[in-house]
């Protein structure tokens, strides 16, 4: 029997919180196959969130640790 790999990893509870392009994000998912992640920018304004999946590479290094791909 072949054991499925997961498709994602939900990180949203974590509260994983950084800074990409000068705003607060907050990371929600991590996609091991592709390496990307999901973000929540602008999380700390109600008016404007955006959502954007980005390279694993892009984060900071202090994030990275904390998710650890391998």
């Amino acid at each position: 029997m072949v054991k499925k790999k997961k498709r994602s990893i939900e990180l949203s509870s974590k509260e994983i919180l950084f800074s990409f392009e000068e705003t607060p994000s907050k990371v929600i998912r991590f996609y091991p196959h592709n390496m990307t992640v999901d973000i929540v920018q602008g999380y700390s304004t109600s008016t404007h969130k955006e959502h954007k999946n980005i390279p694993f590479a892009h984060l900071p290094k202090s994030v990275k640790k904390i998710i650890k791909p391998n």
